[in-house]
């Protein structure tokens, strides 16, 4: 019996979610990389967990319906979810040189200092 209730509350919509669909995030260098935000609406006065997916795969083109349908159900259970495009990567600026850089390692730093940073 608790399995079924567990289950039936893990299905249940606790918030409306508010998604941004661009917003730029500066690193240090004047690079801004392209990030997509779901959050919990409305938001608790007391911050939130925030789920981070930093990859190179355009959060605009063929992965989009899947963020949607995962970072809303995330976004709807509290946690603000943030899908950036990796630099030179969708609508980040700069130059993609490689995989697994020390520059990806370095943004990807300055983008959950970012996440640390909001108001969220």
């Amino acid at each position: 019996m608790a399995e079924n209730q567990t289950r039936a509350d893990a299905s249940r919509e606790v918030n409306d979610v508010r998604t941004v669909a661009h917003s730029w995030i500066a690193m240090t260098d004047g690079t801004r990389l392209s990030a997509k935000l779901w959050l919990p609406d409305p938001l608790p006065p007391a911050g939130i967990p925030a789920i981070l997916e930093y990859a190179p795969y355009r959060k605009d083109d063929a992965t989009s319906p899947g963020d949607e349908r995962m970072f809303g159900y995330f976004a709807a259970r509290g946690y603000a979810c943030v899908r950036v495009d990796i630099r030179g990567c969708g609508d980040s600026d700069g130059i993609l040189e490689g995989e697994y850089l020390s520059q990806e390692q370095d943004d990807a730093l300055e983008v959950l200092v970012w996440i640390a940073d909001q108001p969220w």
